[in-house]
């Protein structure tokens, strides 16, 4: 659910069977992000924004709601490049070394490149349309390479190793760049 507050902006009203109070925290998309228990009432969400906007103010750095917009249209223009080149790829180096993997998945998490489930899903974050292509086709090989090994052990290294001789290089190089928008 999103809220639209004139100082604020959207804000994401997230209602959490587990959640015992409300608590404020900026999303991965900059906007104010508000974790209510299940049964609030839709009326009691204006009134807590309210009773808490100095403490927002003070303790979280929001950033404009203008940049929003900026933010959700970059994430479009992301992911429409991402699904016309990540799922062939991904497929590609999947064919020319034999993996066999479940399904991929696109996302926009702030923090990982991409991630492989134990029922192989592999799951590629839209930010790697904004880095070079070499570091966009080792993170692919990372996770094609968790497919058999679900950790980074020297067996793990070893084999994406095999496929790029300048892994190394490129995870270095990868810790430059930031999959967040």
């Amino acid at each position: 659910m999103i809220i639209k507050d004139s100082e604020f902006g959207e804000v994401i009203v997230r209602k959490n069977a587990l959640s015992r109070g409300v608590r404020f925290s900026v999303s991965t998309s900059g906007r104010l992000s508000m974790s209510v228990p299940r049964h609030t009432p839709d009326f009691l969400l204006k009134k807590y924004l309210n009773l808490n906007r100095e403490v927002i103010r003070k303790k979280l750095p929001l950033s404009d709601p203008s940049t929003q917009k900026t933010r959700d249209y970059q994430k479009k223009v992301l992911m429409k490049k991402a699904r016309a080149y990540l799922p062939y790829r991904l497929e590609y180096y999947a064919h020319l070394y034999g993996y066999s993997y479940g399904k991929c998945r696109l996302s926009h998490a702030g923090t990982r490149w991409g991630s492989c489930s134990s029922n192989k899903t592999i799951s590629l974050n839209i930010g790697l349309m904004k880095i070079p292509e070499p570091l966009r086709d080792y993170v692919i090989l990372h996770e094609l390479a968790h497919l058999n090994h679900m950790d980074h052990s020297k067996a793990f290294w070893a084999e994406v190793g095999s496929h790029d001789k300048r892994y190394k290089e490129h995870d270095k190089k990868l810790k430059m760049f930031s999959p967040g928008l």
